[in-house]
Formats: structure tokens, C-alpha cells, sequence
């Protein structure tokens, strides 16, 4: 086997894993947001979430082994290392926010997490159209698109959540007040993270464009 066929399998396995583990992203995302826009059964989709994470942490995995034994990468060692756990994360603050939603016995979901929702959802879809961008690193339009958008919806939560938590603090139930607060703040969390994402498909754009 010359040089060139043991090098492009390599080259090939990230992408692919990458690729796989962004759909994880987008699938957790929109089982997420079904819980509370009453699409379906929470208990019953909070168990697909909880899958679809420990999928996402097998594939997390199986990059890290690879990233291990291979010498020559398609991307800096780093920035693979970075994208994964970037990734990953994203998938465990969507993991987390369903597990509140179950454990605090929430039977009413209000229009915060629905848009909250709705903006991790969106945001998936720009992670899984940026990773996919990779593949072809030289053309960096597609890539800058995704983030611009990614940031612009960070920002709409950031906004959605300080109005929300303004709002919590003028109710006269503070168990209820504590609940929501932490279920907010861990949806909000997740679009940070996929705003982590953006910063590290950013950074890869930069060096190989």
C-alpha cells in the first residue's frame, strides 16, 4: 500500500466521525425540543436523549483512539481533540436540560423552553452544516455563515434568559422559581456550547484557509 491510500482512509475516518457525532447533535437537539412543545412522551424521548448521548461519547471515543494511533491527521491534533469535546459537550447540556425537565416533574412547559429549545434545534443544524464544511476547509464561506449564525443565536439566548429570570424573581413561589432557574440556565448552557463549537470550526477555518 504506497503512502497516499494509507493516508486517505485516515483522512477520511475523522470527517466521517465527526459528521456522525453532529447528527447525534441535531437528533438530541430535536427530540428536545418535541419534549416541550408536547410532540410526544417525555419519559419515552428523554430515554432516546439518553442514548443518543451514549452514542455521542462512544463516537467521542472512537476519535480519541484513532487521533491516538494515527500519525499524520487531516487536521492539528488539537483542533480534532477540541472539535470533539466541543461536540460532546453540546450533547451532555442537552442530556442535562431533558434530565431536569424529568427529575423536577415539570407537567407544564412554558414558552421560554420552547424557545430555548428551538434555538439549540436551530443552532444543531449550523454545527452539523459547519462540521460537514470542513471537508473541504478551503472554501471558508460556508464555515463563517455558520458562525455568524450560531453567535446570533447565543445571543438571542442570552437574551431570553435574562429576561426570563427577571420574570422568575417577580413570582411569589420561590420552589418554582428555583426549578426554572436551573432548567434555564442549563438550556442556555447548551447553546454556549454550541457557540464553543463555532469558535473551534472558526479557529480550524483560519489556519487552513
Amino acid at each position: 500500500m504506497g503512502i497516499k491510500e494509507w493516508l486517505i482512509p485516515q483522512d477520511k475516518v475523522f470527517f466521517d466521525l465527526f459528521e456522525q457525532l453532529a447528527g447525534i447533535v441535531v437528533l438530541a437537539a430535536g427530540n428536545l425540543e418535541q419534549i416541550v412543545t408536547n410532540e410526544t412522551d417525555p419519559e419515552t424521548t428523554y430515554k432516546k436523549i439518553r442514548e443518543l448521548e451514549h452514542q455521542g461519547d462512544l463516537i467521542t471515543h472512537e476519535i480519541y483512539e484513532h487521533l491516538n494511533r494515527t500519525f499524520i491527521t487531516p487536521l492539528d491534533p488539537l483542533e480534532i481533540s477540541r472539535l470533539a469535546s466541543a461536540l460532546d459537550d453540546v450533547i451532555d447540556y442537552i442530556d442535562d436540560s431533558a434530565e431536569k425537565l424529568i427529575i423536577y416533574n415539570i407537567d407544564e412547559y412554558d414558552k421560554t423552553m420552547q424557545n430555548f429549545a428551538q434555538i439549540i434545534r436551530l443552532s444543531s443544524i449550523q454545527l452539523q452544516c459547519g462540521v460537514k464544511g470542513i471537508r473541504s476547509i478551503k472554501n471558508g464561506n460556508v464555515l463563517e455563515g455558520c458562525g455568524i449564525e450560531i453567535n446570533r443565536l447565543e445571543n438571542m439566548a442570552d437574551d431570553l434568559l435574562a429576561q426570563s429570570i427577571q420574570r422568575l424573581f417577580a413570582t411569589q413561589d420561590p420552589m418554582t422559581t428555583i426549578k426554572l432557574k436551573d432548567i434555564y440556565e442549563c438550556l442556555e448552557t447548551a447553546t454556549d456550547k454550541c457557540e464553543d463549537v463555532a469558535n473551534v470550526l472558526s479557529d480550524i477555518t483560519i489556519r487552513h484557509s
